[in-house]
């Protein structure tokens, strides 16, 4: 079920981050968008059990998945501005 939820609120916060961040370099479309978040949602539910903020088999919250999903159009602004 955790996974489930961790994917719910992925989609959710790949649409978010898109409207927090937007730019011409970043994944468009639908599907990308919800893998963003989903990534995002991963990204912040590994990295705040690493940190302790979340313990084990807890997932992130919507705002932790939303910063995740942010990270990650970040280092693909990085990652695709390089490409030029």
């Amino acid at each position: 079920m955790g996974i489930l939820l961790t994917i719910i609120i992925g989609f959710i916060a790949g649409i978010v981050a898109k409207f927090l961040m937007p730019g011409r370099n970043e994944p468009s479309g639908f599907i990308l968008t919800t893998v963003l978040g989903i990534l995002g949602a991963f990204l912040a539910t590994y990295l705040g059990q690493y940190l302790g903020w979340y313990a084990p088999g807890e997932s992130a919250g919507f705002l932790g998945a939303v910063v995740g999903a942010i990270i990650i159009l970040a280092i693909w602004s990085v990652v695709s501005g390089n490409r030029r």
